[in-house]
């Protein structure tokens, strides 16, 4: 099992940043790919950035002009930098990883961006 908790989440104004952690803990050296999705109210939850065990990233093209996901060197936190926040970047944002065929999730961390 993994277990994924996600930190740093709250209130900014348009414009400004936030930096998302997310610690994984149980079977940390099964963990190949993790990344970051979003879910905003009344809509599917959709990808944000992934980031590979070897650092390879993958971005969703509205965000990957403002996001940056990355990963310790012990590759159990990763982490996304967010600059230039929109309103509608407003969602619970969810920490996943990939760990032996199996896909593990955190429970969300509300990022609040007002406008």
């Amino acid at each position: 099992q993994v277990q994924l908790v996600e930190s740093g989440g709250g209130l900014v104004p348009a414009g400004g940043s936030l930096r998302l952690s997310c610690a994984a803990s149980g079977i940390i050296f099964a963990i190949n790919d993790m990344g970051w999705y979003r879910q905003a109210p009344g809509k599917q939850r959709e990808l944000v950035a992934t980031i590979s065990r070897g650092g390879s990233t993958n971005y969703a093209d509205s965000m990957k002009d403002r996001f940056t996901i990355s990963r310790d060197s012990a590759k159990t936190t990763v982490y996304l930098q967010m600059s230039s926040l929109k309103p509608e970047d407003t969602a619970v944002y969810y920490c996943n990883a990939h760990a032996f065929s199996n896909v593990y999730w955190g429970r969300g961390t509300q990022v609040t961006v007002s406008s």
